[in-house]
C-alpha cells in the first residue's frame, strides 16, 4: 500500500494543474472587469474613438386631425389672430365643408382681417360668406366695429353686382391643382430649397406661400414664394431646419388673398425628418500605460476571448511557472 507521501506526491501534478486553471480563470474575469470598467469610465486622456456611425432618420407619425374650425374659433377668442388665420385656412379648403360650416369660416377669417386692420383680405371674406348666403348679417350683439365692416362691404359688393353669386346657367370654376414632392430628410442647419407646380386653367392664383416651422407646435413664419410660369419656388432657411423635424406647407392665394389651393396645411402640414448628428462614442481604455481600442476590448474580452492555460512539469526545489495566451478576435 502508497505511503501518505506517496499518494500527495502522485496529487501534486493534478493540484497544480487545478491551481493554474484557477489562476487562468481568475485572468479572464480581471480582464472581463476591465472592459466593463472601461465601458463605464471617461478619461480626459488615453482614449480611443469608435467610428461614428449614422442613425436612421425616422419620420415622427402625423399628429391627428382636429375640428380646424373650433380650433380656429378657440385662437381667435386667445387673440392668437395669426394662428387662427393659419387653421381657418387650412379648414377653408377641405372637400367635404358644408354650407354653414363655409359660411362660419368665412365669419371667423374677416374677424381676424378686420381685428389686424388688414381690410382687403377682410373684404375678400366678406364677400365670400356673401356668395354663399347674400342674406346673412351679423349679430347686434357682435361689436360695432365688425358689425360697421360687414354693413360697408356689403354695400361695395351689392354695387358690384354681387360678384361670385353662383347662378346655375354659370359653369363652376376650373379647380386648382398643386404638385409638389415632398424631401424625406434634410442636414440641420442647410436649406431646404422647394418647388411646386400648379395646374391653373383660369389663372386664379395670384400669390404662393411658405408656411414653415421647426418641429410641430407654434406658429408657422411664411414668406412669398417665386411664382413664374406656373411653377413656384421656395426655400426653408437654414435657421428653421432644426431636429427633430421641420414642418411646413404650401399655399396659392387669388387675387383677393384667400387660399384656393394648397400642398399640406396647418392642420396637416408636410414634414422633413432632420435626424441629429451623429458625434459616435468615446471609451476610455488606458491599460499599462497604453491606449487599448474599445471595440477590440468588446469584441475580443468581453465576446470572443478563447483562454489557454499549460503548465510545465512540477520539479522538485523551483518555483512552478506558467503561461497564459489571450486570443483577441475582432
Amino acid at each position: 500500500m502508497a505511503s501518505d507521501a506517496t499518494l500527495r506526491a502522485m496529487d501534486r501534478p493534478r493540484l497544480a494543474s487545478s491551481s493554474h486553471f484557477a489562476r487562468t480563470l481568475g485572468h479572464a474575469r480581471g480582464a472581463a472587469s476591465v472592459a466593463a470598467l472601461v465601458l463605464s469610465t471617461a478619461a480626459p486622456s488615453g482614449t480611443a474613438r469608435a467610428q461614428p456611425r449614422t442613425q436612421p432618420a425616422a419620420t415622427p407619425a402625423a399628429p391627428p386631425r382636429q375640428d380646424l374650425i373650433a380650433r380656429g374659433r378657440q385662437l381667435f377668442d386667445d387673440q392668437q389672430y395669426e394662428e387662427s388665420i393659419q387653421t381657418l385656412s387650412a379648414a377653408l379648403l377641405r372637400p367635404n365643408n358644408s354650407g354653414e360650416q363655409r359660411v362660419e369660416i368665412y365669419r371667423l377669417l374677416a374677424l381676424n382681417y378686420i381685428t389686424l386692420n388688414r381690410r382687403e383680405e377682410a373684404e375678400s371674406a366678406v364677400r365670400g360668406l356673401l356668395a354663399l348666403e347674400p342674406g346673412y348679417a351679423l349679430p347686434a350683439s357682435e361689436s360695432p366695429r365688425f358689425r360697421d365692416f360687414f354693413a360697408a362691404a356689403r354695400e361695395r359688393w351689392e354695387a358690384d353686382g354681387r360678384p361670385g353669386v353662383v347662378k346655375p346657367s354659370e359653369p363652376p370654376p376650373a379647380p386648382v391643382t398643386m404638385a409638389h414632392a415632398s424631401p424625406p430628410s434634410a442636414d440641420p442647419r442647410t436649406p431646404i430649397a422647394l418647388s411646386a407646380r400648379l395646374g391653373d386653367p383660369d389663372r386664379r392664383v395670384a400669390a404662393v406661400k411658405l408656411f414653415f416651422r421647426s418641429g410641430s407646435r407654434g406658429k408657422f413664419e411664411q414668406q412669398g414664394a417665386d411664382l413664374t410660369g406656373g411653377a413656384a419656388r421656395a426655400t426653408i432657411p437654414a435657421s428653421a431646419v432644426r431636429p427633430p423635424l421641420v414642418e411646413y406647407y404650401l399655399q396659392g392665394f387669388d387675387a383677393g388673398g384667400l387660399p384656393i389651393v394648397s400642398r399640406g396645411d396647418a392642420g396637416a402640414p408636410l414634414r422633413v425628418a432632420v435626424p441629429e448628428p451623429s458625434k459616435g462614442w468615446v471609451l476610455p481604455a488606458a491599460i499599462g500605460g497604453g491606449v487599448l481600442g474599445a471595440a477590440a476590448i468588446v469584441g475580443g474580452l468581453a465576446l470572443a476571448g478563447v483562454f489557454k492555460g499549460s503548465s510545465p512539469p512540477p520539479s522538485s526545489g523551483g518555483p512552478r511557472q506558467g503561461t497564459v495566451s489571450v486570443t483577441v478576435s475582432e
